[in-house]
């Protein structure tokens, strides 16, 4: 396999793998630990993880976007 092929593919499941983390890592924290849902209104660490999971995701998507070259 020729080696820009090969970056390229690499880069592809390096980017599937970030992602899928960050979504993981989100259920875990959100769904298991309950931080997802609100009782009665949101709570301190309930806003705590939505603020985390946004900023989170802008910086995945600035990093990728950095190492796409986009």
């Amino acid at each position: 396999m020729e080696e820009e092929t090969r970056a390229f593919l690499v880069l592809i499941v390096n980017t599937i793998a970030l992602i899928l983390i960050w979504m993981i890592a989100n259920v875990l924290i959100g769904i298991f630990f309950g931080l997802a849902f609100f009782k009665d209104r949101p709570g301190t660490w309930n806003v705590v993880y939505y603020v985390f999971a946004l900023t989170t995701l802008l910086w995945i998507m600035k990093h990728l976007k950095k190492k796409w070259g986009l």
